[in-house]
């Protein structure tokens, strides 16, 4: 492990692991769980990502040289790298993210499942004949990468959400730079990295930056040579990045995975038991730090108090501490900065009047879980994206409002309602402004052939499956005519 710690100290450009050449930036990777410092690794300069958009740029050629066999074996051997290297990655998972053993071995699982899925991707870039009524001619649509993608990958879901764009973007033949955030460096870059490394792509396909954002954000995004930007993070950060991607030499395409505010709907004949125990799981896996939570639950007043009760029985069995204990559910926040914005909404639903059934305690980087309720739909924590251990309950009067609270947000990602009657509840998800809506699950739902995206401020474009191959690959009409043509003049 001493070893390959040392690797993780460098950047990784044009397939070679090496320092950094920003003098003024150390990235210091904390354990959020001990505060301890784990590796210190020397930023990269602009200089660093021009060499390793270049050294992409180069490597793509030759990757789209192979056979879609070719690619697809890579792809599998990758998928396989990360079966055997499970334990390795969740070790890493644990110290570097504070991820419980539950959430990092569900994390590993959904990184090989879409690397798996992405094996695919090679043998289905298919193309299409068209009708013409040019005489003498054939017309064709095919697909084609790219050429280099940029992935910026968020800190909650680091080593997931960087393959989730990294996988696909490789299978679609096209070159790759990562900037993972500065909390997870090896999860979110170098660690994906060497798989793909190991598993056998082209020297400089795969680029690894790790700097601050103030040396390197906008240079990253502004860079005339990738032509599409993938970015999970806030909603702030991704309408800079579109604004970045639009204004520079190159003009971008771009897919965004942004903010959340995940209504959990319960409607009158729901099973409550189950409603309850998918809402804290939906809520409190991995503190609450996913874009998918259950940010708020909606309740109709018939059953209110009786779901109220279950759900705080839940609440205070969970177990809050050290991540790396098997029994732990809530583990640590990220960082300070991160725990501070979780105290400060806190507050403000305290002095806003919230009932407080469930008060944790909150000890550094520890915040243990918080349940409050309200019939008052206004209240500020109903409206932003928590990203913590801190489950609001709103009491409505019937579906009708149940409907109205879940689109009185900016946000539009996930969603999920419970009742018995299926079609009722279909009817319901279609009223629901948000991608994706769960009957009778949770709000934190990925698969790999599944489109994964939302609407309003929580994103644009899809990723899973045939919706991320559409993003990452680029149509191209080509006619081909025999004989002389006929033309106006």
């Amino acid at each position: 492990m001493e070893n390959m710690e040392k690797r993780f100290e460098n950047q990784f450009i044009g397939g070679v692991w090496q320092r950094g050449n920003d003098s003024e930036h150390v990235n210091e990777d904390q354990n959020p769980y001990t505060q301890e410092t784990i590796l210190k690794i020397q930023g990269a300069s602009s200089e660093d990502v021009d060499a390793a958009y270049q050294a992409a740029q180069k490597a793509q050629k030759e990757w789209m040289a192979k056979t879609p066999q070719e690619r697809s074996t890579v792809m599998e051997k990758a998928a396989a790298l990360i079966e055997e290297q499970q334990a390795e990655i969740i070790e890493w998972l644990i110290k570097e993210g504070g991820a419980t053993k539950i959430k990092s071995g569900l994390e590993v699982s959904l990184a090989k499942g879409i690397t798996e899925e992405a094996a695919s991707f090679p043998m289905r870039l298919e193309g299409q004949l068209l009708p013409t009524n040019t005489p003498g001619e054939e017309s064709f649509v095919t697909h084609r990468p790219v050429g280099v993608i940029g992935i910026i990958s968020p800190w909650n879901f680091p080593f997931h959400l960087t393959m989730r764009s990294l996988a696909p973007a490789l299978a679609a033949g096209n070159g790759v730079v990562i900037k993972p955030a500065s909390d997870s460096p090896v999860t979110g870059g170098l660690l994906p990295a060497r798989i793909f490394e190991e598993a056998g792509v082209p020297k400089g396909l795969v680029n690894v930056t790790v700097g601050s954002g103030s040396e390197i954000g906008d240079y990253f995004v502004g860079h005339p040579i990738p032509g599409f930007i993938s970015f999970t993070g806030s909603t702030p950060v991704g309408k800079n990045i579109v604004s970045q991607a639009m204004s520079g030499e190159r003009i971008k395409q771009v897919a965004l995975e942004l903010g959340g505010n995940s209504p959990f709907i319960v409607l009158e004949d729901a099973d409550l038991e189950e409603a309850a125990h998918a809402l804290v799981v939906s809520k409190f896996m991995h503190s609450g730090q996913i874009c998918m939570a259950a940010n708020r639950a909606i309740v109709v007043d018939a059953v209110f108090d009786e779901f109220v009760q279950k759900v705080v029985a839940r609440v205070k069995a969970l177990v809050t501490g050290n991540p790396a204990e098997e029994s732990t559910i809530v583990g640590p926040i990220i960082n300070q900065k991160q725990t501070d914005q979780i105290q400060k909404i806190i507050q403000t639903a305290q002095q806003a009047g919230a009932k407080f059934l469930v008060e944790g305690k909150i000890n550094e980087q520890l915040v243990e879980p918080f349940v409050l309720v309200s019939e008052d739909a206004a209240l500020e924590i109903f409206h932003e994206e928590i990203f913590g251990p801190v489950l609001p309950i709103l009491k409505v009067k019937d579906t009708e409002a149940a409907i109205k609270a879940a689109n009185d947000t900016e946000y539009g990602l996930s969603s999920a309602l419970f009742t018995k009657d299926l079609d009722k509840g279909r009817t319901v998800a279609n009223r629901i402004e948000a991608g994706m809506c769960h009957i009778n699950g949770l709000t934190v739902d990925d698969q790999p052939n599944a489109p994964f995206g939302g609407e309003k401020n929580s994103g644009i474009g899809r990723f899973n499956g045939q919706w991320v191959l559409e993003e990452f690959t680029r149509v191209q009409w080509v006619t081909t005519k025999s004989g002389k043509g006929q033309y106006p003049f």
